[in-house]
């Protein structure tokens, strides 16, 4: 499905954005792959829009959602291959119906595995690149990639991959690592310790090593501080929450202020989790 001039608001966890050139939701690889051999624009890959800021104006070029690419399949024991539009919650749950331990913190992650992939997103102790095998990517041709997870530098948030200018599509999961808390126990812990239900876009800041962001913001007096309708979460202090009528500039005049605070405070530089487009 291709669709023009769209608002990104609808499409990011945090209510708000610019508009878009073109918006295309391919509904299988084929697709992808056709679209990707005849286009020219400037490409943005995107999941569930969790934890991403798209600025005001017009991207003059094309978003593509990933969101119908979800198919999760068992290939053997205690391995998974999913593509990149599918919800870590849901690769969770199959894990679990499958007797697979090892992945019950990706339910603890409001994304896809293509963004967990993107960031080596984690949660409880666990990080999405602790589980991969093998991954799947296309090029701006439309070529598809098998890759190795010795093809990409992997830290804390950060994935730099070695082939530029590759997408991730899909990959498969060993999970077979042990694991004492229950997926039921992981969510309570987090919906008491974040802001559950609220437009935000998940963690804005990187925990810098042996701390962590939101201690630092909330010891800096910052907890329920507003820049326009774009406040810091008074649940915790690494969230930040549209009111309702934010805009992207009031946030990112808010992530600046926190950050300039926090430096000022403390000598630490806060490194953003959230990507701004």
């Amino acid at each position: 499905m291709i669709k023009h001039n769209e608002h990104m608001a609808q499409y990011c966890t945090l209510k708000m954005g610019g508009h878009v050139k073109t918006l295309f939701e391919p509904e299988s690889v084929e697709e992808l792959k056709s679209f990707l051999a005849k286009s020219n624009d400037q490409i943005i890959f995107l999941g569930l829009g969790s934890n991403v800021l798209f600025r005001e104006g017009i991207f003059q070029g094309t978003v593509i959602r990933l969101n119908k690419l979800k198919n999760i399949n068992v290939i053997s024991k205690n391995r998974i291959f999913a593509e990149a539009g599918a919800s870590l919650a849901k690769i969770s749950r199959t894990a679990l119906k499958n007797n697979f331990s090892g992945a019950e913190f990706f339910s603890g992650i409001p994304g896809t595995l293509g963004g967990g992939l993107a960031m080596n997103a984690g949660a409880f102790g666990g990080e999405t690149w602790d589980l991969v095998e093998e991954i799947l990517t296309i090029d701006l041709n439309g070529v598809i990639h098998k890759r190795d997870p010795k093809d990409f530098r992997i830290g804390y948030r950060s994935v730099h991959a070695l082939n530029p200018n590759e997408f991730f599509i899909g990959a498969t999961l060993l999970i077979n690592k042990k694991n004492t808390n229950t997926i039921k126990n992981l969510l309570e812990k987090r919906n008491s310790s974040q802001p559950i239900g609220e437009a935000s876009c998940g963690s804005v800041f990187i925990n810098p090593e042996n701390m962590y962001a939101a201690e630092l913001i909330e010891q800096s007096g910052l907890k329920d501080f507003c820049i326009g309708d774009v406040c810091v979460s008074n649940i915790h202090a690494n969230y930040i929450i549209n009111k309702g009528n934010g805009s992207p500039s009031d946030a990112e005049d808010l992530i600046k202020h926190i950050k300039e605070t926090i430096l000022k405070n403390t000598g630490i530089e806060l490194q953003t989790e959230v990507k701004i487009l």
